[in-house]
């Protein structure tokens, strides 16, 4: 697999950050305004799509609104940086919707991550775009997100990201469950999301890539069907390497009482069980996913994996020279 085409240029000051929701709804209102006062107060602009306001049960409005806003946003010459609102359900509902000239010809960085995972991949199954796995604008704004979260952003997407990806700082361990070291392009995002895509036209793809995946309140046995239909798939045999990142909530005690067979396998467990066989080097537990900290994650460009050093490492920066 080859890298990914880059961006245009790394954000500006007093750039415009331009906002859709292809996915579910805000909560309340404030949690829309604290987002935008956030960029407002790091000297940058705010440029809301349309229907950002809109609600259809557990999605922002119909499908084809949504897709139609998040193009008007890539082909509006104003706006630098494309940022979701949110993650929740439905983004791959507005794929078929999706105008990928349009979002070709115009790169620039996109950003968020969770479910937004299914546009990550099917923008650069039909695009070849470089995106960014990181918050969107309800997160930024998040009166719970960390001073870490919001300075690995800004540093991604104004200096382009290049260099080790930081560890977790309250929690700086990081396991190698296979060593080695391997460079290739890193695909992927939330593991229930890539599976999701099976099957489609724009089935991810991770031949000769770095596989990173994550996930949140996904049970062990969960995690065991996932990988066993993967590997079914001939999709993990053919990896150059596997980084998982947090997997929160994902243990059986961290969801429900559970009977004495269910408890019998850890999610480390299943872990290994999958990913050593396959000779190829993996990482666990970098701060990319559904945790306190989320270090902003540049997906399809080239990286280093170093097990060993249980490193990974964006080797270019995001934006062309």
């Amino acid at each position: 697999m080859t890298a990914a085409t880059l961006f245009g240029r790394p954000l500006r000051s007093g750039g415009t950050i331009g906002v859709a929701a292809p996915a579910s709804p805000y909560d309340s209102r404030s949690e829309i305004l604290r987002g935008v006062e956030w960029w407002e107060e790091q000297g940058y602009r705010v440029k809301l799509a349309d229907g950002v306001f809109d609600r259809d049960d557990y999605v922002a409005g119909s499908a084809s609104r949504r897709a139609d806003d998040l193009v008007a946003l890539f082909a509006d010459p104003e706006v630098d940086v494309v940022q979701v609102l949110q993650g929740g359900f439905g983004s791959a509902q507005t794929i078929p919707h999706l105008d990928f000239d349009v979002i070709a010809a115009n790169p620039k960085p996109f950003v968020g991550f969770s479910d937004i995972t299914a546009l990550h991949v099917a923008i650069r199954q039909r695009t070849g775009l470089a995106t960014l796995y990181a918050n969107g604008l309800t997160g930024v704004g998040g009166r719970e997100t960390t001073a870490f979260t919001r300075e690995r952003l800004l540093q991604v997407l104004t200096t382009g990201g290049a260099g080790e990806i930081p560890r977790d700082p309250d929690d700086p361990y990081v396991r190698a469950i296979r060593g080695g070291k391997v460079t290739a392009p890193l695909v992927g995002g939330c593991l229930w999301l890539l599976m999701q895509t099976m099957g489609t036209p724009w089935e991810f793809e991770a031949e000769g890539a770095i596989l990173f995946f994550e996930d949140v309140k996904l049970p062990p046995y969960h995690l065991d069907g996932f990988l066993t239909q993967l590997a079914a798939a001939k999709k993990l045999q053919r990896v150059a390497g596997v980084v998982v990142g947090e997997m929160k909530d994902c243990e059986w005690g961290d969801l429900r009482e559970a009977s004495d067979w269910a408890r019998s396998r850890s999610l480390e467990d299943v872990l290994e069980e999958h990913l050593e066989p396959l000779g190829v080097p993996v990482l666990y537990k970098l701060p990319l996913g559904h945790g306190k900290h989320l270090a902003a994650l540049p997906l399809s460009v080239r990286c280093t994996l170093d097990a060993d050093r249980r490193t990974l490492t964006v080797d270019e920066p995001v934006f062309r020279s």
